[in-house]
């Protein structure tokens, strides 16, 4: 079953701290990781900043958005993200889970108690 996520995430003051060399050796690591994520079957869809001018907008910076072919596949990104040191330089909010479509979607929110 397809899987999404949704990151949300702003600089930390230890990213705001770094170097530029510091913080390209960083990306570059990053970007070495990326190329096996397709054989995971992960599927980087978009990233951006947020807009803040828009209604109800997050509190976070910038923004992530992921489809994933499973669990395994999502479990593996999360683990992979953790390793990297990202959470070191970024404060991040996940949003992740099964696709479905909008009647059963409706269906859940009907149902919901919390």
């Amino acid at each position: 079953m397809t899987h999404y996520l949704a990151e949300l995430y702003s600089p930390k003051p230890a990213w705001i701290a770094l170097d530029p060399a510091d913080k390209q050796q960083f990306f570059e690591a990053i970007g070495a990781g990326m190329a096996a994520l397709s054989e995971l079957g992960i599927e980087a869809l978009a990233f951006g900043e947020t807009d803040a001018t828009k209604l109800r907008p997050a509190s976070q910076s910038f923004f992530a958005i992921w489809r994933l072919a499973d669990e395994a596949a999502l479990d593996a990104l999360l683990d992979g993200i953790a390793a990297s040191g990202w959470h070191a330089y970024f404060d991040t909010i996940n949003a992740a889970g099964p696709a479905t479509d909008l009647v059963r979607h409706m269906g859940r929110l009907a149902a919901a108690t919390a």
